[in-house]
């Protein structure tokens, strides 16, 4: 009966670990004042900080990646035009699938080789786009569809500098 009973708590205690939500990680960039929120324990390896200070990606160790950065509105885009010329011209390999805009917002997503993209970009003051790129293997839908939509929503504009 003692043996039933460990066999017990430890199968209570696998599924407590399985079901416990990640712990949520928010990146600020000091740049461009880019906020972002995801799961620290999946996107747990940092890449290197590029030279030019515009944002970080974070790698999971099964092949998604996530990525917060910001940028000078250089194009003078729109939420229209931006998701309209991701339409009309895509990377090599891309395919978008799914395209809408807000007031300030656009999301673009689709395929790029066996990969699943989802990109959405707010406009925020002082003419920066911020954004956040969520890629991950298309075999691996089901595990990362259910994070896409707690992620893009954290995407914001830090007060601040560029809040003003």
């Amino acid at each position: 009966m003692q043996h039933l009973r460990r066999i017990g708590l430890f199968s209570a205690f696998l599924f407590l670990t399985a079901t416990t939500p990640a712990k949520p990680f928010a990146y600020v960039n000091a740049r461009f004042g880019t906020v972002c929120t995801f799961p620290e324990q999946i996107f747990s390896k940092r890449m290197p900080e590029p030279e030019n200070g515009d944002g970080l990606e974070w790698q999971s160790a099964d092949g998604a990646s996530v990525t917060c950065y910001g940028g000078y509105n250089a194009q003078g885009d729109t939420p229209k035009s931006l998701v309209e010329n991701e339409k009309a011209s895509p990377e090599p390999g891309e395919k978008v699938t799914y395209g809408k805009t807000g007031k300030n917002w656009a999301v673009l997503s689709g395929t790029k080789d066996d990969k699943i993209f989802y990109r959405r970009s707010v406009f925020g003051k002082g003419d920066v786009i911020h954004t956040v790129f969520i890629e991950y293997p298309a075999a691996l839908k089901a595990k990362y569809d259910p994070l896409v939509g707690a992620i893009a929503a954290s995407l914001h504009e830090v007060s601040g500098p560029h809040s003003k």
